[in-house]
């Protein structure tokens, strides 16, 4: 990246300096670089002249000068020029002979990518919607969010692996096994939707006869200890949930890689208390197991309640010892709802105690997301209750049909780029938004065709593509050459170079909104530069062919960058 080029090309310049004794020798600093917000202030800019002055006791200015000096000997032809600026600020403009080599390579499907992951791996824990409960609007963001985190590490060249951790375990399959053999008999043919029903009427029902959670929690020992009725009932509810999972999935576009429920480390679980005891963490409490942190830093998380069932909490250290022996990741991250914090933080933190962790590089991270929210408050609807993800794909697919409705493609065309555009809607107005941000749902913004919307930069994308296509010319890009720029070609040329950047940003920090905020700002300056400049009309073959290789260049990343949010592109709107 040009940014780690300049970074190097800094530090060897304070070495240099250092060496002729212009500046003291003392402990380097980071070198660190941006963007400033002010085009006249160039392309990168950096403080370092003012770190280095405090070190030294020289003045920031000479000390900038000197810098400038150095870097001007070693790169010349990186940069247009170098100045220096009170109180010590050293602002980088990048030459057009290097815009223009950034421009070639973005050409290429694989700009912005990197092999910075190369032999290192990462979970990513994503979706995990609860058995016998239909895919809610609050498990959208949990699903797309994560996608796009495991989209973009694999981009950057990570051994990659998505983890769908189905909530398939714990008392509430007791209090819906009770249920199932009182109200249907034990019948297992129902629907997603009838088994969400009946959990509703067990806790009605509960609050008039308190006997019932007793035998919820008969039906949830008898569970954990194997009883086969138990088991064929729950078996019954995964089946009945993964097949409307499915469906809701393929809606999204998306895969996820393996799906191992809480259930799946129910044999690891005696394993994990027998260890927590050892080491000395375990406490009783009121006839329940808790896990005990010093000097009160967290309240204490239970690991068996008094009626010796196990908990989340039990269940969750099991599947982070079974990841990090089987996989050894650098890194493992759940995208999990913002109201978990403390969970996780009893959870890493009693990973820590445990001595898990071998390697210090080893992190485990919570992108904690925020909730769905109305204009006018809470998200809700008609029915009450929860808010079924498929009703709201659906009303997004119709709203976007009849935005198209006018357009001249078949009836079967236009339903597909309904649902291109519709899907597409939703997941980018989430995903533009940062993880930690509740989400306000705002139909008229999320399809918008002109604002900060997916359909914009779907338009952005089909209008490159058509461009390209009327163009009906292979593009040799060995004859590009430098011609004069007008300022939204500039503008264009000062975007399109920091896209690497954006894609290590936008995973360094979690946020896909990153990427977001990047393709929307570029898809701007390219829709203005089409409005004021003829494109396939020009007379002049270079000038051309510059033009047409800005479309591909903006088609390419604009491309990309929805891809690894996971919003598809129709071929024409």
């Amino acid at each position: 990246m040009l940014k780690e080029k300049i970074e190097n090309l800094i530090r060897r310049a304070v070495e240099e300096l250092q060496d002729q004794k212009k500046i003291s020798k003392t402990n380097l600093p980071k070198i660190k670089i941006e963007h400033p917000r002010e085009k006249n202030h160039g392309d990168y800019a950096t403080n370092i002249a003012m770190v280095i002055s405090k070190q030294t006791n020289k003045s920031p200015l000479k000390i900038g000068e000197g810098l400038k000096s150095q870097i001007l000997k070693l790169k010349p032809d990186l940069f247009e020029k170098i100045e220096v600026v009170p109180p010590g600020f050293v602002n980088f403009f990048l030459s057009e002979k290097t815009l223009i080599r950034q421009l070639k390579r973005a050409t290429k499907e694989e700009y912005g990518s990197s092999k910075i992951g190369k032999g290192k791996k990462v979970i990513v824990d994503y979706s995990s919607p609860n058995i016998a409960k239909p895919f809610g609007i609050g498990h959208l963001r949990s699903t797309i969010i994560g996608q796009a985190l495991y989209n973009i590490y694999r981009f950057l060249g990570y051994k990659t692996i998505g983890d769908n951790h189905l909530g398939d375990w714990g008392s509430q399959f007791g209090k819906l096994i009770a249920a199932i053999k009182k109200w249907k008999k034990g019948k297992t043919d129902l629907s997603i939707e009838q088994l969400e029903k009946l959990y509703i009427k067990f806790h009605k029902e509960a609050e008039k006869n308190p006997h019932l959670v007793e035998e919820g929690r008969i039906w949830f020992r008898k569970l954990e200890e194997g009883d086969r009725e138990a088991r064929r009932i729950w078996r019954a509810c995964i089946k009945i949930s993964l097949r409307e999972f499915k469906k809701i999935y393929k809606l999204l576009g998306v895969k996820i890689d393996q799906t191992l429920g809480e259930s799946f480390y129910e044999v690891f679980l005696p394993q994990i208390i027998k260890e927590v005891k050892s080491k000395g963490f375990a406490k009783k409490s009121q006839g329940a197991l808790i896990f005990e942190y010093p000097k009160n830093q967290l309240p204490p998380a239970m690991l068996l309640k008094s009626d010796g069932a196990t908990t989340y909490f039990t269940r969750d250290l099991a599947t982070i010892r079974y990841r990090l022996k089987r996989y050894k990741p650098c890194l493992i991250i759940y995208e999990v709802g913002a109201e978990q914090k403390l969970h996780f933080r009893q959870l890493f933190r009693a990973v820590e105690m445990l001595g898990w962790l071998k390697s210090k590089r080893t992190k485990l991270i919570h992108v904690a997301h925020g909730l769905y929210r109305t204009k006018t408050g809470k998200f809700s609807t008609r029915k009450g209750g929860t808010v079924h993800l498929e009703e709201v794909l659906n009303e997004a697919v119709l709203r976007a049909k009849k935005i198209i409705e006018n357009s001249k493609e078949t009836l079967r065309e236009k339903e597909k780029i309904a649902r291109i555009v519709g899907i597409g809607a939703v997941k980018y107005n989430d995903l533009s938004e940062r993880p930690s941000k509740d989400i306000v749902f705002d139909w008229e913004k999320i399809l918008n065709l002109k604002g900060n919307s997916g359909p914009y930069l779907q338009y952005t994308c089909v209008r490159c593509q058509s461009v390209l296509k009327k163009a009906k010319t292979k593009m040799d890009l060995r004859k590009l050459k430098i011609v004069p720029l007008n300022e939204e070609e500039k503008d264009i040329l000062r975007e399109i170079y920091k896209f690497p950047e954006i894609i290590q940003e936008s995973a360094e920090e979690f946020s896909p909104n990153i990427i977001c905020n990047f393709i929307f700002q570029l898809s701007q300056k390219y829709n203005l530069f089409y409005d004021l400049h003829p494109i396939l009309k020009v007379k002049d073959p270079d000038k051309k062919r510059f033009r047409l290789t800005l479309t591909l260049a903006t088609e390419k990343i604009v491309r990309t960058g929805l891809n690894l949010l996971g919003i598809s592109i129709p071929k024409r709107m």
